[in-house]
């Protein structure tokens, strides 16, 4: 069973996906190079690196799969997307001064997970959370 939701980094968001069967988070490879990147696409930067990640025969890249997430049209497309593991791999490939603070984040996003495991309340507390940054009611 496959979880799909967006959690933020520093306001921006990064898809993320619970896979149940294996108890792995996924994160979308593209939104994380674009929040280090800055850049306004992601997408053509981890081209480029899979390219050269590839040249170097580079494991990672084959090792990355895709999953279906929610794209910001809503609709669900394949997405390349990389564990924790292999996301801390590729952080490393990426010249950027947000690295360290992602890493970061990575692991207070795997602790939540296991508190939301522990007590599913903290679930529905993080999502009205989230929901009010956003900026609507928590309410509605």
């Amino acid at each position: 069973m496959l979880n799909d939701k967006v959690q933020l980094f520093e306001d921006q968001p990064i898809r993320t996906a619970w896979v149940e069967d294996e108890e792995e988070w996924y994160f979308s490879v593209v939104d994380v190079v674009q929040v280090l990147t800055e850049s306004a696409d992601g997408r053509k930067y981890w081209n480029k690196l899979k390219q050269r990640l590839k040249e170097e025969g580079s494991q990672l890249v084959t090792n990355c799969h895709q999953l279906k997430m929610t794209a910001k049209d809503g609709k669900k497309r394949m997405t390349d997307v990389a564990n924790t593991e292999q996301l801390l791999r590729i952080i490393q490939s990426i010249p950027s001064k947000k690295a360290e603070p992602f890493k970061m984040w990575l692991a207070q996003v795997g602790r939540e997970r296991i508190e939301e495991v522990i007590d599913p309340e903290l679930t529905i507390e993080r999502a009205l959370e989230t929901y009010a940054k956003k900026g609507y009611s928590r309410e509605c």
